[in-house]
């Protein structure tokens, strides 16, 4: 089959790092494809705007990176389009030669033990989402007004709720964290935050300039048992071997060493510890903790072993934090076990291709995604040159537009995502905040309008 005297056009869903990286390795590439950048939301930039903790600024810088991606010629933005409610995965294979999927992990792993069901008991995934201006989390109840909230996880993710609910009203009033949000933190009586690792502090996962951070907090102590700082010979091992325990465990032992300040609130870290129960009548109450074991095997991996010591934590709050899982799109392969598009290299098969979260599952920082995505996108140009790459039967790029209008859909452009953005940042500069987010979908909608209310799709 010949190829067409046109640029192939792509379709990525989900507008993420990993979205974005995918899209810009396909507009430099030789020759260079046209591409559409879907996401459900009226904004781009995924977690980067909507998962990393305000306080981190720093961060969310590599959206500069995203914008100049967005600037090359051959790129749209569709926002506000959600597939398999606006338009389907199989209208879109035939409106684009390719389409990748780069739609994330969208939900928190549950605890499967008893009373997670419980008002009180949230995935740190909402909880995340609501600090952060998420639309589709802010009617959520988040009752702050308890004296005790426990974060189970050992991850960055659980840090970040636990610092959050740690921050005081300085640290938390120059950020974009929601006003709401802010208000609930600071009028919370919270006295003390539990942290619950599975195992040991070796094995923890959080890294160590996050960790480091926790020793910071203006108006909180951080308490370590020494005890649980005593390795077994395999954690031990690995500690040795594993630079990111090694600092991990050096910044453990400084903060046990460390006497308390006085300060308002307290975060104690405990290891070896997982819930078995989430009590309480209409609400949570507390949590039923199982004292854990570690156990190591030949190959040096160590695991938890419940042991018969268990004790009760008085909790009003309990956020789970082990992971995030991805959710099926109609009309794509989906492996439920696993939470991932089923792909090899990234390639689904016909025309199809994923990245990121959905492909590899939810490991690694915002940079692991660029060089993820490349490898998709390699194997896409590849699959294209040796002729494996379908041509699509409706390439003209008014065709998706003219479907989505003939629905109702109001497509936020690339410039209605800068009129909004544009928005938040000029309301949140007499505030030293670097934007104050719009918060709803219709107040999104409205800002991307701009003032004189024009269309939102792309031309």
């Amino acid at each position: 089959m010949s190829a067409p005297a046109r640029p192939r056009r792509v379709a990525v869903i989900g507008s993420g790092p990993a979205g974005f990286y995918a899209a810009g390795a396909l507009l430099a590439a030789d020759p260079p494809a046209e591409v559409d950048l879907y996401d459900r939301l009226p904004t781009p930039w995924g977690l980067v705007r909507l998962g990393v903790a305000p306080d981190h600024p720093k961060i969310k810088d590599v959206s500069r990176a995203f914008e100049k991606i967005a600037a090359r010629p051959g790129f749209r933005f569709l926002g506000n389009v959600e597939v398999g409610r606006d338009i389907t995965a199989e209208e879109l294979r035939g409106f684009y030669d390719a389409v990748v999927y780069a739609v994330g992990a969208q939900t928190g792993r549950h605890l499967g033990i008893p009373g997670e069901d419980l008002p009180g008991c949230w995935g740190a995934t909402e909880f995340v989402a609501w600090y952060n201006g998420h639309p589709d989390f802010q009617d959520i109840p988040f009752d702050l007004d308890v004296e005790r909230a426990v974060v189970v996880g050992a991850g960055n993710v659980a840090l970040d709720v636990a610092r959050m609910l740690a921050l005081t009203d300085e640290e938390l009033a120059p950020t974009d964290t929601t006003d709401a949000a802010i208000e609930a933190i600071v009028r919370s009586p919270l006295k003390e935050i539990v942290v619950l690792a599975r195992r040991g502090p070796a094995q923890a996962a959080f890294t160590t300039p996050e960790l480091k951070e926790m020793g910071e907090l203006a108006g909180a102590d951080i308490a370590v048992d020494p005890a649980e700082l005593e390795l077994d010979p395999a954690s031990a091992a690995f500690a040795e071997a594993d630079t990111n325990a090694r600092r991990n465990m050096e910044v453990l032992h400084e903060l046990a060493a460390r006497p308390p300040a006085g300060k308002p609130r307290l975060v104690r870290f405990r290891f070896c510890a997982s819930p078995v129960a989430v009590l309480g009548g209409d609400r949570v109450e507390a949590v039923e903790v199982v004292r854990n074991r570690l156990t190591g095997d030949e190959s040096g991996r160590v695991s938890a072993v419940a042991t018969d010591e268990v004790d009760t934590i008085p909790a009003g709050l309990v956020f789970r934090s082990v992971g995030y899982h991805g959710v099926p799109l109609d009309g794509v392969p989906f492996d439920a076990r696993r939470g991932t598009i089923p792909n090899e290299a990234g390639r689904v098969g016909d025309g199809v291709y994923c990245a990121g979260w959905i492909k590899r599952g939810p490991s690694g920082v915002i940079g692991t995604n660029k060089k993820d995505a490349t490898e998709t996108i390699e194997l896409l140009l590849a699959d294209a040159r040796e002729g494996r790459l379908p041509f699509a039967a409706q390439p003209d790029p008014a065709a998706p537009l003219e479907l989505l209008a003939e629905r109702g859909v109001d497509v936020v452009s690339y410039e209605g995502w800068q009129t909004l953005d544009a928005a938040e940042r000029a309301a949140g500069e007499p505030r030293g905040k670097p934007r104050v987010k719009r918060v709803t979908w219709d107040d999104l909608l409205e800002a991307a309008r701009g003032e004189a209310g024009r269309p939102l799709s792309p031309a």
